[in-house]
């Protein structure tokens, strides 16, 4: 294994589009959401483990989570869990964990990951993640993975590739053309089609070179904050030089702030069943179905005239359905949510109202 290489998880999120099961106390990466016996967050670290030695693998979570991580992850030391004060969204993120890296190996191979995907083919992922890694290692280049779309998807963002070359003869490396946020279903369509757009996974490798260059040019600011402190980090003085420079942050994506003004941008293209469980809908696919095409999940459920459904419950509870097609049910404790699979995109919206109605104690 290649002490070079490292992995930056991302886990801070609060996963609300997944509520009620999901809560801002505890999202839906420290859940077991499809009731396998681990969490979201423990199949994240397994996926790299056999890519990168376990001490180089560097989570990066809300305050709030700390505990949380280390409880689930009892083979990840805390000098390797980095909190953040704020949500600043990914490129701040991902601004600290280059330079705790930078003080442990200048020559690091970095992969940076969200905690909350699913991968269905580990032995092809694998490959394709080293695959990656070989391509970035001498190259001042930024990587992103494409995944091969199989359907009109509006929930997932885009990577349109530029030309149909190889690359050191790799049909599957293409140099990025645009990217596109979640596009309406007529858009989708038109992508698929083409046989140009990929999904984009999320995932990104690149040097920790390359990557310091590029917030250089394109965030030197955020880079500028964050290097400011080169002498406090793994010391006690890091907390609060980590709290001071969120405070002076502000909210951007690696996507908006590097990725789409780079032109140093590659992508690789795959397809090792990769899932964003982004949604309700999205993990419709990966539940047990009965005879009618609901997607059953931790509880027990009989359905009457009922059909292609979700319905999420706590164990040892029997859900009875009548009559409804294509909702999401879920219920909790606590909370009770009924909705259409059409408008789960309101989910959002209906958060924020229960949290002006109801208070904070249901989110």
């Amino acid at each position: 294994m290649d002490k070079n290489n490292f992995c930056v998880i991302m886990a801070g999120g609060i996963g609300s589009r997944f509520w009620p099961y999901s809560r801002t106390n505890k999202p839906k990466q420290f859940l077991d959401i499809l009731g396998t016996g681990q969490t979201l967050l423990q199949q994240t670290i397994r996926h790299y483990r056999d890519i990168c030695p376990i001490e180089n693998i560097l989570i990066v979570s809300n305050e709030e989570y700390g505990s949380l991580i280390l409880e689930q992850l009892p083979e990840i030391k805390a000098s390797q869990v980095l909190l953040e004060p704020l949500r600043r969204n990914t490129a701040p993120c991902i601004a600290y964990a280059n330079q705790r890296i930078a003080m442990i190996n200048p020559n690091a191979n970095i992969i940076v990951a969200p905690s909350d995907h699913l991968i269905g083919d580990e032995q092809e992922f694998n490959r394709i993640i080293l695959q990656g890694i070989d391509f970035v290692k001498n190259r001042d280049v930024l990587l992103t993975l494409g995944i091969m779309p199989n359907r009109p998807e509006t929930g997932y963002g885009y990577i349109q590739v530029n030309g149909h070359e190889d690359i050191d003869g790799n049909k599957c490396l293409r140099p990025v053309k645009t990217f596109t946020e979640k596009p309406n279903i007529e858009l989708a369509r038109i992508f698929v089609e083409s046989g140009d757009f990929f999904w984009n996974s999320g995932i990104f490798i690149w040097s920790l070179g390359s990557i310091t260059r590029a917030f250089e040019k394109y965030l030197p600011e955020i880079q500028g904050l964050f290097h400011d402190g080169l002498n406090l980090y793994g010391t006690p003085e890091e907390t609060p030089f980590i709290r001071q420079v969120y405070g002076a942050c502000g909210k951007i994506s690696i996507d908006y702030g590097i990725m789409e003004k780079a032109d140093n941008v590659f992508v690789l293209c795959a397809d090792f069943g990769w899932s964003d469980l982004g949604t309700w809908g999205s993990l419709y696919d990966h539940l047990i179905h009965d005879e009618s095409g609901n997607g059953i999940g931790n509880g027990q459920a009989i359905t009457f005239q009922a059909n292609r459904n979700v319905i999420h419950t706590p164990k040892g509870k029997l859900t009875v359905v009548q009559g409804l097609d294509d909702y999401i049910i879920v219920d909790t404790d606590d909370v009770l949510m009924i909705c259409r699979k059409q408008d789960e995109q309101q989910i959002r919206m209906i958060v924020d109202e229960v949290k002006l109605r109801g208070g904070e104690k249901f989110i």
